[in-house]
């Protein structure tokens, strides 16, 4: 099964705008089981079809068709192998696998899978240099190691900041308490990231954030399912009220792709056994359509 009924390669040997592909595992924690991510990738896919034929009909949240009066122009090639503590070698696969994307030239969609995804993401973007990271999170990331592991669901942000290619970041949704103690604040202070709390978009909407991305820059966008308030999307494995609504998101990707270029695309932190009635998967999905449109729109 295909996200929207994509196929795996397009005729004519037309190059696609994006290609989606997904992951379960990045770097597990030791002793922990990270299993329920497993199925992410392909609960968003299958929460697609009931829009797999209609990608040519009007959408309101793009105010067109999804390819914009285009032919089809994205691929779904699967997922990556990933095994559960295989961390250093499911690193090795995503990060491959987004490079050969990036290399075709294509917008790479990773769909995931636990909150370590991005690191091996961000880390092949190593020839695109400068590129901003926008990260959509109720937390900032931002732990240097926990138990020994230092490529882990805490610490993706830290590791990013780290990427000489990585020319800024801006942290949007946060709120509560989890992943930040005093030192990890100060650190990303240090660094220079742009901290947007969820008060600050529900307060400004989505220019509390874009302003300040340049304009014209290269930006990859790292979306973390609990950025979102769980009212929308609960299939996550932390729960905080105050999230950011559907419509901030999309207003944030659709803002995006109007002042910067989108060159990459994650969604991560969809745990499917905490999902009630579909409802994370139904979201992640018209998010991820959201994306496409503008990428294409771009």
């Amino acid at each position: 099964m295909a996200f929207l009924d994509f196929p795996a390669n397009l005729p004519e040997n037309r190059t696609p705008r994006a290609v989606i592909f997904g992951a379960g595992h990045g770097s597990t924690y030791p002793g922990k089981d990270s299993s329920g991510y497993a199925g992410a990738a392909d609960a968003i896919r299958a929460a697609s079809q009931e829009d797999a034929s209609l990608v040519d009909n009007w959408d309101f949240d793009l105010g067109g068709p999804l390819f914009d009066g285009k032919p089809a122009c994205c691929t779904d090639i699967g997922n990556v192998v990933t095994l559960m503590h295989d961390n250093a070698g499911n690193r090795a696969r995503i990060e491959a696998q987004t490079r050969s994307i990036l290399a075709l030239p294509s917008v790479p969609i990773l769909l995931g899978g636990d909150d370590s995804l991005p690191i091996p993401f961000l880390a092949a973007f190593s020839d695109q240099a400068p590129v901003w990271v926008l990260q959509i999170d109720a937390h900032i990331d931002w732990r240097d190691e926990v138990d020994g592991e230092r490529y882990g669901y805490s610490n993706p942000m830290r590791r990013i900041s780290e990427m000489s290619h990585v020319a800024g970041m801006v942290q949007v949704g946060l709120r509560a308490v989890g992943s930040a103690g005093n030192s990890e604040i100060e650190a990303a202070r240090r660094y220079g990231s742009h901290f947007v709390t969820a008060r600050d978009i529900h307060a400004k909407g989505a220019s509390a954030a874009l302003k300040h991305i340049p304009e014209g820059a290269r930006c990859a966008v790292t979306l973390d399912c609990d950025g979102l308030d769980p009212a929308v999307m609960p299939g996550v494995a932390a729960r905080t009220p105050g999230g950011l609504t559907y419509t901030q998101v999309i207003d944030l990707i659709a803002g995006l792709g109007r002042q910067a270029t989108i060159a990459g695309f994650d969604l991560v932190e969809f745990y499917p056994p905490n999902d009630i009635n579909g409802l994370t998967a139904l979201t992640a999905s018209r998010l991820v359509v959201n994306a496409i449109g503008a990428i294409v729109r771009q």
